[in-house]
């Protein structure tokens, strides 16, 4: 049996912009990424807190410390600049596995500035 488990959480950003002509993902500040442990292309959940809207996508890198969290292709309908989201990426693990693993927290200021970071262990 595998479970999946929470990898990497990117909380409480602020989008700051959304292009609905672009083919699709999210573009995510690469610090942020590397700190969350999403990789570049990994599928990603978004959560909206200001409009309850929810979709999967896949994270494409922005540039570090830009702050940028733009929201990209029909996904861009859902969610708009000054919305909050939490940003999610998942793993499947064995149950052993699951008793060792951490998820990376990252939570985020008004500017996508790193706030806090943490390690929640099972």
């Amino acid at each position: 049996m595998l479970l999946t488990l929470l990898t990497g959480k990117i909380h409480r950003a602020t989008v700051t912009e959304s292009c609905l002509d672009y083919e699709g993902s999210i573009s995510i500040d690469s610090r942020l990424l590397e700190e969350a442990g999403i990789r570049p292309h990994e599928r990603v959940d978004v959560y909206d807190i200001t409009n309850g809207s929810r979709f999967s996508t896949y994270a494409i890198a922005a540039e570090a410390d830009s702050g940028r969290i733009a929201i990209n292709g029909a996904a861009a309908q859902l969610a708009h600049p000054g919305d909050l989201i939490i940003i999610a990426a998942y793993a499947q693990m064995s149950p052993e596995e699951a008793d060792h693993h951490a998820p990376r927290i990252v939570v985020v200021d008004a500017g996508n500035r790193i706030r806090q970071l943490t390690r929640e262990k099972a």
